[in-house]
């Protein structure tokens, strides 16, 4: 458990592959901010519409109401002055001004919640992760479970045939591998191990 500091603003960032667990992390910290009557804000990049255009939505289906913005400088100008803290998802597609806005953020005495990708399919880190991952007095790190050999998972596999960086997906577009078993190419989707654990 952390020790949090007292009237200043600091950043948190929670990271790793997809389906680590990232935003559901994120959306338990942010409501427990809630129930503490903190007045709470949360971001989105706008690019992510995958379950729902204007909520934070996990994996799991964890959801919680937020604002999309294109660019990282639109939370300041949509930031409320009683706001104590912001959450931000899937922060590496706001881009490198998204390290000034979270800095400017914690000056004001703001607690910023941020969670992403520290890598990109091909395994290399997912920028601006690693500038946000130096700035923050708080770093988690989420593993997923690799689909191949069940083994602790920090990559994200992509299985669908684009060399694009950027292409948002879920179940079907992404899988969670190993170090060993992540082939930084597309690649076909794995069969599910251990079928019988779910009859």
């Amino acid at each position: 458990m952390h020790q949090f500091p007292k009237d200043i603003g600091w950043i948190e960032v929670i990271c790793g592959s997809m389906f680590s667990g990232k935003t559901e992390e994120l959306i338990r910290r942010l409501k427990r901010a809630l129930y503490g009557k903190q007045k709470v804000q949360v971001f989105k990049a706008n690019i992510d519409k995958r379950y729902d255009e204007l909520a934070v939505v996990s994996h799991s289906q964890l959801k919680i109401v937020a604002t999309p913005v294109e660019r990282a400088e639109e939370i300041l100008q949509h930031l409320k002055p009683d706001t104590e803290v912001v959450g931000i998802d899937e922060v590496q597609f706001l881009g490198p001004d998204v390290v000034r806005v979270c800095e400017a953020l914690a000056a004001r005495g703001v607690r910023v919640l941020c969670a992403g990708l520290d890598q990109d399919y091909q395994g290399k880190p997912f920028e601006p992760m690693p500038q946000l991952l130096a700035i923050a007095e708080y770093v988690t790190k989420e593993l997923a479970i690799c689909v191949v050999c069940g083994n602790p998972a920090n990559r994200s596999q992509r299985i669908l045939d684009s060399a694009e960086r950027v292409v948002v997906g879920a179940a079907g577009a992404y899988e969670a591998r190993c170090r060993k078993c992540h082939v930084p190419t597309p690649v076909e989707a794995t069969p599910p191990q251990n079928l019988d654990l779910f009859k």
